[in-house]
């Protein structure tokens, strides 16, 4: 006696029969197509859905559809002899043109995207934030921070906080930055009197830079970053005018007259 679970498994995979009946009956499919719509081209081909149900396909020629297929189900009962229209739809085929696929807004959005005059709400389960009354370690600060309702209602935790420090830090702004790899290696904001660090925890990484002749005036640095208006940069250059690269002077008298 063969294994019962094997002869059930051969049941579920064994291609179903494709009904004769059914699959000659291609002008009653194609009616049905036309009732359904406009633009219905060349029998395809049919499938055997299952048993006494099978799919006839027609070509689309609606324009914008290219590769789309007019779809018509029909069925018969046990020994009957008539078909019956079950359903009809256009369908997209293997190489139909479509659409992108849906992406949502959340991931879609982008870093520095949201402009003047946009709003962005933030999610309640936000993974970057934390209540505010669990930086304190202090029972008794936390109960008076939460009956008083003082503070930020919501602050960036760890992860947050690690998470924005790796993407400034190779950004623009961190030591790998053009900027800073052309500046004289001892030049690091870190040094520098412009630097104004941040609080907290990013204290020691990173400052916003103060000096008004600097590109990067008012932007966030590593402290490792740098830029050729370092506070004490003429202790790591020359700047003296014999120390200054000059360029040949070159006089353009082609449009001068002789007086």
């Amino acid at each position: 006696m063969p294994d019962s679970s094997i002869a059930t498994a051969k049941t579920r995979t064994r291609k179903p029969k494709l009904d004769r009946v059914l699959a000659d009956a291609v002008e009653q499919a194609r009616e049905a197509a036309e009732e359904s719509g406009d633009g219905i081209g060349e029998h395809l081909s049919v499938e055997a859905e299952t048993d006494r149900v099978v799919t006839h396909y027609f070509e689309c020629t609606l324009p914008g559809y290219r590769g789309w297929r007019w779809a018509v189900v029909l069925t018969r009962a046990p020994r009957a002899r008539a078909a019956t229209v079950s359903e009809s739809a256009l369908l997209p085929g293997p190489d139909a043109l479509r659409s992108p696929a849906w992406v949502p807004w959340a991931d879609r959005l982008q870093g520095g995207e949201v402009g003047t005059g946009e709003v962005l709400p933030t999610e309640e389960d936000d993974d970057r934030l934390m209540p505010a009354y669990q930086l304190s370690d202090d029972d008794a600060v936390e109960d008076i921070a939460y009956e008083l309702g003082l503070g930020r209602e919501r602050v960036m935790n760890r992860e947050g906080r690690a998470e924005t420090a790796q993407r400034w830090y190779d950004g623009d702004r961190g030591p790998t930055a053009p900027i800073a790899e052309a500046a004289p290696a001892p030049a690091r904001c870190g040094t520098c009197g412009f630097f104004l660090p941040l609080a907290g925890s990013m204290r020691q990484a990173f400052g916003a830079c103060g000096n008004l002749y600097s590109s990067e005036d008012a932007r966030v640095v590593s402290a490792d970053h740098g830029c050729g208006a370092h506070s004490q940069i003429s202790e790591f250059v020359d700047t003296t005018p014999q120390g200054v690269d000059k360029s040949e002077i070159v006089y353009d008298d082609e449009g001068s007259e002789l007086l």
